[in-house]
């Protein structure tokens, strides 16, 4: 899910992520054959106009091989409204520059949506139709590595779609770690939306709201608190036994409502709140696409033998400045 507010923070950070991708604070140091990281959610509209739907950097080299210190591909799987492009221009040669074969899709463009010039927003298809391409990518990404099972990370949508598969595809059976930024496993009520959803129910309009909204987001009411969707997903069980969880929430999340609905318990499941971990980090639902500090939870979730401090630092809804051993 991406918001207005953060639509317009990246706009307005763009033209700084072009020069930010190439040198300046802000950017990983690109030493050798590593990739620069920009961390500024500003770096998506950039690569986005540039190149629609491009692969982000380091992500789609169909000849990469594993290798033993990580030998689980990560597929990426962006929000609501997103791509492949917009959503990992920060995680994406983060992970490849730590050695990883890193795969990024776009899923859920309809085709209403595929006619926006220069941009073609995913996500919007049913969760059920997009968990459907999801399969088929992992499919391929692992006929192609040779690799026995791939570690997922996504953002918003992509933290909730990817349990639809896991739970009623057979996603349990080749997903190992499952990392999401932003989730909502109870679904989301801002601005009461899902109260108002549910009376509309009771009233006998929900077809009449469902063809409207449908026609451009058919995803969209799936989300809410209480929607078939999740009773769908709680009844044949949310969390696989055999996969482990982590997931990282924000305390501003603006479209997560509450945040805590991205939070769960059980025995193979990891919470983190970033501003438990880091309490200068004001990233909100879109922010966290270029934080430090998840960024620094997710590499300890993907690679769990191997830990490091999670950095501190400074971060906005545009993004932040890397700590200096980054």
């Amino acid at each position: 899910m991406t918001t207005t507010r953060s639509i317009a923070a990246a706009a307005l950070s763009a033209v700084a992520a072009v020069s930010l991708t190439v040198a300046a604070p802000g950017v990983a140091a690109a030493e050798d054959d590593e990739l620069p990281v920009p961390w500024t959610i500003g770096a998506g509209v950039a690569a986005q106009a540039a190149g629609p739907d491009s692969p982000p950097p380091g992500s789609n080299d169909w000849s990469c091989e594993p290798g033993e210190d990580h030998p689980n591909p990560v597929v990426l799987v962006h929000g609501l409204i997103a791509n492949r492009t917009v959503n990992w221009q920060t995680f994406s040669p983060l992970l490849a520059n730590e050695g990883y074969c890193v795969f990024a899709l776009t899923y859920g463009v309809t085709d209403l949506n595929s006619a926006v010039p220069l941009y073609q927003p995913g996500g919007m298809t049913t969760m059920q139709e997009s968990a459907k391409e999801l399969k088929a990518f992992v499919d391929r990404v692992l006929d192609a590595t040779g690799a026995n099972e791939v570690d997922l990370l996504g953002h918003s949508e992509g933290t909730i779609m990817p349990a639809w598969y896991v739970s009623k595809l057979g996603g349990e059976a080749v997903v190992d770690k499952y990392v999401s930024l932003t989730p909502l496993w109870e679904g989301t009520n801002p601005a009461g939306l899902a109260t108002l959803y549910r009376t509309t129910e009771r009233l006998g309009l929900d077809s009449a709201v469902d063809g409207v909204v449908g026609t451009a987001c058919a995803s969209c009411t799936q989300f809410l608190t209480g929607s078939d969707y999740f009773a769908e997903l709680d009844e044949a069980g949310m969390f696989s036994p055999d996969v482990e969880y982590t997931n990282i929430v924000t305390r501003y999340d603006e479209l997560i409502v509450p945040y805590t609905s991205g939070m769960a318990e059980g025995p193979n499941i990891t919470n983190h709140v970033l501003q438990e971990t880091c309490p200068t980090d004001f990233a909100e639902h879109g922010g966290v696409m270029a934080d430090p500090v998840a960024a620094g939870h997710v590499l300890n979730a993907l690679d769990p033998a191997n830990p490091r401090p999670v950095p501190c630092t400074v971060v906005t809804p545009l993004g932040a400045e890397p700590p200096p051993e980054w």
